[in-house]
């Protein structure tokens, strides 16, 4: 037996020397095919040697090596047990421990953090018993539980174990090992995800301190053309990008591409890495086709060494994010699905495969299909809930998403109760300063603006602000976001001087972050206009909206949903100011590329339609207005389910139209339906109260006076309740469009990727015109003719700003009003006396009838004084 050996051996050591140049050369399957001939040889024999047992182990560990590079870790798993049952037999404790930390990586990218940890943990105990001292090999095994707790969500334990890496590795002779550098690295990694795990970096100070450690001691061991030094190029850059300074971003990510290209091999995966990353900063600059002209080198080099590996699906879902930021949502939808494909084959129960369904789930909700959306999140919330547990930050982010598309539905209830689960887990999880937590409450406040709860919304906002401010400064863009958010809000509040300077404090940043051309910005352009506009300042608000239009038309393509909403809101002004043909002729512009780029079931194309019939109404068209609120209402029911608020005000519109056709029956049934969606929807807000008036005016109208009382009462409560006054004869619906900002994921630490996961950015949405008839008595050929005036720029300042003056209020006032006729002079009686308007009795009557007449007051309504 033993001649037998010595005639074979040689011929092992010749397959095990093929197989190393064949792996060294990086031909993995001609090495896996000499790797298995040498153990098919060895099972011939009858005895083995310690030679051959060490060599078969060798065997194991570098197939492991290769299965493991190749995604095939079922295949890995087995190659490694394999040789740690022969380690266990000899009970060699350095290659027990060799094995396990294997074993360890594997279950890590198969998410089996359990499992991973318990695998370390043993390694570590091993290493601790069979070595005199803490050396490099103890500081790897604590580098590895430190990356564990990282997928665990566990970042303060992460940095723990990091720092007691490097603690040994400072002892360690020479301090300026390579190995020291990467450690700087990984506690940096550590910090980024501890203070926000997708997007942003919380502890800043410590990331930039800790990155200059490691560039600092890389310069002074390596070669500057070193990839490690690259790496750490790539590390600065990611955090910049997440600082908001793209510029310098890219300029790090170019100082790496250049090493890169100069030390590795063109084809080389890192470099697919940096093109991603360069990628991702183009996407935050906007700059398009640039993002994509990055990835799409990115995945040329993939495809042409990984094939279908997960890298490669994260390229794809990047191009996916690009297209939804171009509004091509169908070819972002095509990107998720064919990163989908390559996870589900290559990856079991992966977290990644949870972020392309939430990548979906975004997609289906900029196309209004919320119950597809609603769907991808459960499916991504299954595995998680399986991979992670339940207190895991990345669930909290699912959980987010979730509000976010109940909140597009209406359900306002339902996302509150998504973001109070998200806040929960985070405020368990996370540090109570972590970004994460104030895009919570950024969400929750959206939630109670929309249900017309704006002091709370405002203190949501503040939170969020507070957090922010003390996590990024007070110039990173999504301060810029708080501000408009804020700035929506003192906007729906009538407060238009804090609307603007929230507006301008927001401009001020994104000018400074992004230059003069980003969508960011045309928004910020677009909610200063929508300022202007509720003020009757239409110069100003077309100024603004035209400034917002020409950066989009730049930054943007021609049929981009969001040049559709500035093409809306220009027709809002045209239509206030009485231009109605420009108004149609807008809107037609913006219907245009709706039914282009969102086809033809749309929430955003129903608000269209909408508009359009609110221009025929005031045109007196009655008839080209109910095509047009029909046209809404089927698009809208179709969408949105019956019991979405903005139905609600599709139907207050018809119910508007019937009045003035003389129809009050059908003008009836249609607000008594608006009623029912807005009490279903628990909204007790100024609009539910305008739909009880709209709903006496019927009842005055039919002579039912009983009624009219009791349905008065229910507005005069609603508004009680709310504790302010009605002073615009029309709904404003508000209706929320969401824009989603850049966000951005830092996976690795040299390897940053676009994803989902961060708050939305709330800016102006577009306005239906919801006119109210809820303070006339008469509605005749005059009243629209006091609409009319009403809208006129010269009266409507005035007649604004006297709603806003009310000095008398809190006292009955007998009172003229001087001006032009029909221009709201019974509104502004009615705010200054505080009382309601009596059916089918003048305002001097109602003075009259007083028993607590103070004195005469003549209101000039042109030049606003009085005598």
């Amino acid at each position: 037996m033993s001649t037998q050996q010595s005639t074979i051996y040689p011929d092992l050591e010749l397959l095990y020397s093929k197989a190393l140049a064949s792996q060294d050369n990086n031909d993995d399957q001609q090495a896996l095919s000499y790797y298995t001939q040498a153990l098919n040889q060895m099972e011939s024999f009858d005895d083995t040697t310690d030679d051959n047992d060490k060599l078969q182990y060798n065997i194991f560990c570098n197939m492991s090596k290769i299965y493991i590079g190749q995604h095939a870790h079922t295949l890995a798993t087995i190659i490694i047990d394999k040789a740690l049952q022969l380690v266990y037999k000899s009970q060699q404790q350095d290659k027990i421990a060799e094995c396990l930390d294997t074993r360890g990586k594997i279950k890590t990218l198969q998410s089996d953090y359990d499992s991973a940890l318990l695998d370390y943990n043993k390694s570590a105990e091993i290493k601790s018993k069979i070595y005199d001292h803490e050396g490099l090999d103890i500081a790897n095994s604590y580098f590895n539980i430190g990356n564990i707790y990282v997928h665990q969500g566990k970042y303060d334990d992460a940095a723990r174990m990091y720092e007691k890496s490097l603690e040994i590795q400072l002892s360690v002779p020479g301090d300026n090992h390579s190995n020291i550098a990467n450690t700087y690295n990984n506690i940096r990694l550590a910090y980024s995800h501890q203070g926000n795990v997708y997007y942003r970096q919380g502890k800043y100070n410590d990331a930039a301190a800790v990155y200059e450690k490691s560039l600092k001691i890389q310069l002074s061991a390596l070669d500057h053309n070193h990839p490690h030094i690259a790496n750490t190029y790539s590390n600065v850059g990611s955090a910049y990008l997440n600082q908001g300074k793209f510029d310098d971003a890219v300029t790090m990510y170019e100082k790496s591409l250049q090493i890169q290209l100069l030390a590795l091999d063109s084809s080389h995966p890192s470099i697919a890495k940096t093109y991603n990353n360069m990628g991702l900063a183009y996407d935050n600059q906007a700059k398009y086709d640039d993002a994509l002209a990055m990835y799409k080198k990115s995945l040329q080099i993939q495809l042409s060494s990984l094939n279908d590996s997960p890298s490669v699906a994260q390229t794809y879902r990047n191009m996916g994010q690009v297209y939804c930021h171009q509004g091509k949502y169908d070819d972002a939808v095509t990107m998720f699905e064919k990163s989908l494909q390559i996870q589900l084959s290559a990856l079991d129960n992966n977290p990644n495969i949870a972020k392309t369904y939430n990548y979906m789930g975004l997609a289906y909700c900029h196309q209004g299909k919320y119950d597809d959306a609603i769907c991808m999140y459960e499916k991504a919330l299954q595995i998680q809930l399986s991979a992670l547990g339940q207190h895991h930050p990345h669930i909290a982010i699912t959980y987010n998403n979730m509000g976010l598309a109940y909140d597009d539905q209406g359900k306002y209830d339902d996302a509150v109760a998504m973001y109070e689960k998200s806040l929960q887990i985070q405020l368990s999880a996370l540090d109570h300063s972590h970004p994460d937590i104030a895009n919570t409450y950024n969400n929750m406040g959206l939630a109670y603006e929309n249900q017309a709860k704006y002091d709370d919304a405002v203190g949501m906002y503040e939170k969020s602000l507070q957090i922010k401010l003390s996590v990024f400064g007070e110039h990173h863009p999504s301060i810029a976001c708080t501000y408009a958010n804020m700035g929506i809000i003192y906007n729906r509040q009538g407060k238009y001087d804090d609307a603007v300077s929230m507006y301008k404090k927001s401009l001020q940043i994104q000018l400074s972050a992004f230059g003069d051309i980003h969508p960011d910005i045309a928004k910020t352009y677009n909610n200063m206009g929508s300022a202007y506009l509720d003020q009757g300042k239409y110069d100003d608000a077309v100024a603004m909206y035209e400034k917002s239009l020409t950066i989009k038309l730049s930054a943007l393509a021609d049929n981009h949903p969001s040049i559709a909403q500035s093409y809306n809101d220009m027709g809002l002004v045209y239509s206030y100011d009485g231009k109605y043909d420009k108004a149609v002729a807008v809107f037609e512009k913006s219907l245009k590329i709706q039914l282009s780029s969102l086809g033809d079931i749309h929430p955003d194309i129903a608000k269209t339609y909408n508009n359009m019939g609110s221009v025929y109404l005031d045109q007196g068209k009655y008839d080209d207005a109910i095509a047009m609120y029909e046209k809404s209402l089927q698009i809208q029911l179709s969408a949105l389910g019956h019991n979405h608020p903005d139905i609600a005000y599709t139907y207050n519109n018809m119910g508007y139209v019937y009045f003035n056709q003389g129809n009050h029956d059908d003008a009836i049934y249609m607000y008594e339906r608006a009623v029912a969606i807005l009490v279903d929807a628990h909204l007790q807000n100024p609009e539910l109260a305008k739909l009880y008036d709209n709903i006496a005016n019927c009842y005055a109208k039919q002579n039912r006076y009983d009624d009219v009382a009791a349905i008065r009462q229910k507005s005069d409560d609603i508004r009680h309740n709310l504790q302010q006054v009605d002073t615009i004869n029309q709904i404003s619906t508000n209706i929320t469009n969401k824009s989603q900002a850049p966000q951005d994921e830092a996976t690795r630490q040299d390897y940053l990727t676009a994803d989902l996961f961060n708050q939305p950015v709330l800016f102006q949405p577009t306005p239906i015109l919801n006119d109210n008839h809820s303070d006339k008595h008469q509605r005749s050929n005059t009243q629209q003719s006091h609409d009319q005036a009403l809208k006129q720029k010269r009266y409507f300042n005035a007649y604004i700003q006297a709603l806003q003056q009310g000095s008398c209020k809190n006292k009955v006032v007998r009172a003229m009003y001087a001006g032009p006729e029909c221009v709201g002079k019974s509104s502004i009686m009615r705010v200054f006396t505080q009382q309601q308007l009596v059916i089918l009795q003048d305002p001097t009557q109602i003075a009259d009838q007083s028993d607590k007449m103070v004195y005469l007051k003549v209101y000039k309504i042109k030049d606003r004084t009085t005598y």
